[in-house]
Protein backbone atom coordinates (compact mmCIF):
# COMPACT_ATOMS: atom_id res chain seq x y z
CA UNK A 1 0.00 0.00 0.00
CA UNK A 2 1.34 3.42 -0.98
CA UNK A 3 0.08 6.72 0.45
CA UNK A 4 0.11 10.05 -1.34
CA UNK A 5 -1.23 13.40 -0.21
CA UNK A 6 -4.83 12.42 -0.99
CA UNK A 7 -4.63 8.97 -2.54
CA UNK A 8 -4.03 5.49 -1.28
CA UNK A 9 -2.68 3.04 -3.85
CA UNK A 10 -3.59 -0.48 -2.82
CA UNK A 11 -4.14 -3.91 -4.31
CA UNK A 12 -7.67 -4.40 -5.54
CA UNK A 13 -9.94 -6.95 -3.88
CA UNK A 14 -13.10 -8.81 -4.83
CA UNK A 15 -14.98 -6.15 -2.84
CA UNK A 16 -13.89 -3.60 -5.47
CA UNK A 17 -15.44 -5.42 -8.44
CA UNK A 18 -18.74 -3.49 -8.50
CA UNK A 19 -16.96 -0.12 -8.29
CA UNK A 20 -14.38 -1.17 -10.89
CA UNK A 21 -17.08 -2.42 -13.25
CA UNK A 22 -18.87 0.94 -13.03
CA UNK A 23 -15.54 2.75 -13.43
CA UNK A 24 -14.53 0.89 -16.59
CA UNK A 25 -18.05 1.29 -18.06
CA UNK A 26 -17.81 5.11 -17.97
CA UNK A 27 -17.44 6.29 -21.59
CA UNK A 28 -14.54 8.59 -20.65
CA UNK A 29 -12.66 5.59 -19.25
CA UNK A 30 -13.75 2.96 -21.79
CA UNK A 31 -12.49 5.18 -24.62
CA UNK A 32 -8.90 4.75 -23.42
CA UNK A 33 -9.11 1.54 -21.30
CA UNK A 34 -11.63 -0.88 -22.81
CA UNK A 35 -12.54 -3.80 -20.55
CA UNK A 36 -14.90 -6.65 -21.34
CA UNK A 37 -16.80 -6.99 -18.07
CA UNK A 38 -16.15 -8.42 -14.65
CA UNK A 39 -14.13 -11.40 -15.84
CA UNK A 40 -11.51 -9.28 -17.58
CA UNK A 41 -11.46 -6.78 -14.71
CA UNK A 42 -10.93 -9.60 -12.19
CA UNK A 43 -8.15 -11.06 -14.33
CA UNK A 44 -6.38 -7.85 -15.38
CA UNK A 45 -6.84 -5.70 -12.27
CA UNK A 46 -7.21 -8.14 -9.39
CA UNK A 47 -5.38 -11.22 -10.59
CA UNK A 48 -2.22 -10.09 -12.38
CA UNK A 49 0.13 -13.03 -12.63
CA UNK A 50 3.07 -11.21 -14.24
CA UNK A 51 5.58 -10.47 -11.44
CA UNK A 52 6.88 -7.41 -13.34
CA UNK A 53 3.42 -5.75 -13.43
CA UNK A 54 1.84 -4.28 -10.31
CA UNK A 55 -1.73 -2.95 -10.40
CA UNK A 56 -3.15 -0.66 -7.73
CA UNK A 57 -6.63 0.63 -7.11
CA UNK A 58 -6.56 4.38 -6.53
CA UNK A 59 -8.62 5.13 -3.45
CA UNK A 60 -9.68 8.62 -2.39
CA UNK A 61 -11.84 9.27 0.65
CA UNK A 62 -12.73 5.57 0.79
CA UNK A 63 -13.91 5.46 -2.83
CA UNK A 64 -12.40 3.80 -5.90
CA UNK A 65 -11.15 6.68 -8.04
CA UNK A 66 -9.30 4.68 -10.68
CA UNK A 67 -6.43 2.31 -11.33
CA UNK A 68 -2.71 2.77 -11.81
CA UNK A 69 -0.10 0.19 -12.72
CA UNK A 70 3.59 -0.15 -13.18
CA UNK A 71 5.68 -2.53 -15.21
CA UNK A 72 9.34 -2.96 -14.30
CA UNK A 73 12.19 -3.83 -16.65
CA UNK A 74 14.62 -5.80 -14.50
CA UNK A 75 17.45 -6.20 -17.03
CA UNK A 76 20.31 -4.24 -15.42
CA UNK A 77 21.39 -2.48 -18.62
CA UNK A 78 17.82 -1.32 -19.37
CA UNK A 79 16.42 -0.98 -15.85
CA UNK A 80 13.39 1.32 -15.87
CA UNK A 81 9.67 1.27 -15.19
CA UNK A 82 6.53 2.24 -17.03
CA UNK A 83 3.33 3.67 -15.59
CA UNK A 84 -0.24 3.56 -16.86
CA UNK A 85 -3.22 5.21 -15.19
CA UNK A 86 -6.93 5.84 -15.57
CA UNK A 87 -9.00 8.00 -13.26
CA UNK A 88 -12.80 8.18 -13.03
CA UNK A 89 -14.34 11.24 -14.70
CA UNK A 90 -15.61 12.69 -11.43
CA UNK A 91 -11.98 13.00 -10.29
CA UNK A 92 -10.70 14.67 -13.48
CA UNK A 93 -9.13 18.05 -12.80
CA UNK A 94 -8.92 17.48 -9.03
CA UNK A 95 -5.23 16.55 -8.80
CA UNK A 96 -5.96 12.90 -8.00
CA UNK A 97 -4.14 11.61 -11.08
CA UNK A 98 -1.13 13.82 -10.38
CA UNK A 99 -1.00 12.63 -6.76
CA UNK A 100 -1.32 8.98 -7.80
CA UNK A 101 1.39 9.20 -10.46
CA UNK A 102 3.73 11.15 -8.17
CA UNK A 103 3.17 8.61 -5.37
CA UNK A 104 3.90 5.63 -7.60
CA UNK A 105 6.83 7.39 -9.30
CA UNK A 106 8.46 8.15 -5.94
CA UNK A 107 8.06 4.52 -4.93
CA UNK A 108 9.57 3.28 -8.21
CA UNK A 109 12.49 5.71 -7.92
CA UNK A 110 13.17 5.70 -4.17
CA UNK A 111 12.23 2.14 -3.20
CA UNK A 112 12.77 0.17 -6.40
CA UNK A 113 15.82 2.04 -7.68
CA UNK A 114 14.59 3.05 -11.13
CA UNK A 115 16.26 6.09 -12.68
CA UNK A 116 13.86 6.48 -15.63
CA UNK A 117 10.11 6.13 -15.98
CA UNK A 118 7.97 6.02 -19.11
CA UNK A 119 4.31 6.63 -19.84
CA UNK A 120 2.62 6.24 -23.22
CA UNK A 121 -0.76 7.94 -23.58
CA UNK A 122 -2.81 7.87 -26.74
CA UNK A 123 -1.46 10.75 -28.83
CA UNK A 124 -4.98 12.24 -28.99
CA UNK A 125 -5.39 12.28 -25.18
CA UNK A 126 -4.43 15.91 -24.60
CA UNK A 127 -5.72 15.94 -21.02
CA UNK A 128 -3.41 13.06 -20.03
CA UNK A 129 -0.44 14.51 -21.89
CA UNK A 130 -0.88 17.87 -20.11
CA UNK A 131 -1.08 16.14 -16.72
CA UNK A 132 2.03 14.05 -17.33
CA UNK A 133 3.92 17.12 -18.48
CA UNK A 134 3.09 18.87 -15.17
CA UNK A 135 4.95 16.08 -13.37
CA UNK A 136 8.05 16.42 -15.56
CA UNK A 137 7.43 13.78 -18.22
CA UNK A 138 8.75 14.87 -21.61
CA UNK A 139 7.72 13.72 -25.08
CA UNK A 140 10.20 11.32 -26.65
CA UNK A 141 8.39 10.45 -29.85
CA UNK A 142 5.24 9.22 -31.49
CA UNK A 143 4.59 5.48 -31.60
CA UNK A 144 2.75 5.18 -34.90
CA UNK A 145 -0.31 2.93 -35.02
CA UNK A 146 0.58 1.87 -31.49
CA UNK A 147 -2.71 0.52 -30.19
CA UNK A 148 -5.89 -0.88 -31.67
CA UNK A 149 -9.23 0.54 -30.60
CA UNK A 150 -12.36 -1.54 -30.12
CA UNK A 151 -13.51 -0.58 -33.62
CA UNK A 152 -10.35 -2.13 -35.08
CA UNK A 153 -8.67 1.16 -36.05
CA UNK A 154 -5.08 1.84 -35.06
CA UNK A 155 -4.10 4.93 -33.05
CA UNK A 156 -0.79 6.61 -32.32
CA UNK A 157 0.74 6.74 -28.86
CA UNK A 158 3.02 9.38 -27.43
CA UNK A 159 6.04 7.98 -25.63
CA UNK A 160 7.03 10.21 -22.71
CA UNK A 161 9.79 9.70 -20.17
CA UNK A 162 11.02 11.16 -16.93
CA UNK A 163 14.41 10.91 -15.27
CA UNK A 164 14.44 10.56 -11.49
CA UNK A 165 15.64 14.11 -10.82
CA UNK A 166 12.94 15.59 -13.11
CA UNK A 167 9.93 14.52 -11.04
CA UNK A 168 8.03 17.57 -9.80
Amino acid sequence: MLRGERVVLRPGTEDDLDALEAFFAAPEVARWWPMDGRGQIAKDVLGREDPDVTVYVIEVEGMVAGVIQSVEEQEADYRSAGIDISVAPEWHGTGVALDAIRTLARHLIDECGHHRLTIDPNAANGRAIAAYSKLGFQPVGVLRQYERARDGTWHDGLLMDLLADELT
